[in-house]
C-alpha cells in the first residue's frame, strides 16, 4: 500500500470521526488509529458542592480507575444530577459513573464505601484503560 494511500485513509477517519480503520488489500494489513483527547475547556464542568461534610479521614485513599477505553459521564443522562460529587459518602456497588464503549453504556461501581475525595476526569472526557477516575477516602 503506498504512502498517497494511507494518507487517504488516513483523511477519510479524521473526516468521519473514526478513531481506528483497518484496511486488509491481498495480503497486506494495515491498521491505522489515532488518540481523540477532549480539550479540558471543551468538557462539561461537573458541579461542586460548596462545603462538604467531612468525614473521619483515616488518610488512606482508593484510586478508581477506568477498566476500558471509553468516554467518561458523570451523570446517565446529559440532563441528569451526576452520580456523585466531591464529598459524597459512596457505598461498596454503587454506581460512580458512565464509561462507553462502542456504544454500550458500563457503569462503573465503588469497590469499597468512602467518600468521594477527588474526580478526576471531565464529563465527556476520553479516557484510556487505567485512567484515574475517582479518589475515594476510607473512612
Amino acid at each position: 500500500m503506498s504512502e498517497a494511500e494511507i494518507r487517504k485513509y488516513a483523511g477519510l477517519m479524521q473526516e468521519l470521526g473514526l478513531t481506528g480503520l483497518e484496511i486488509t488489500q491481498a495480503d497486506q494489513v494495515v491498521r491505522l488509529e489515532r488518540n481523540l483527547s477532549v480539550p479540558p475547556a471543551a468538557a462539561s464542568v461537573i458541579p461542586v458542592p460548596a462545603a462538604p461534610a467531612e468525614p473521619v479521614d483515616t488518610g488512606e485513599t482508593i484510586q478508581v480507575t477506568s477498566p476500558i477505553v471509553g468516554v467518561f459521564y458523570a451523570a446517565p443522562t446529559e440532563s441528569a444530577a451526576p452520580y456523585v460529587a466531591l464529598g459524597d459518602r459512596v457505598k461498596k456497588g454503587q454506581t460512580l459513573c458512565i464509561v462507553e464503549a462502542m456504544k454500550l453504556m458500563n457503569e462503573i461501581a465503588a469497590e469499597e464505601e468512602g467518600v468521594i475525595a477527588e474526580i478526576c476526569a471531565a464529563n465527556g472526557q476520553v479516557v484510556e484503560y487505567g485512567t484515574p477516575l475517582f479518589r475515594i477516602r476510607r473512612c
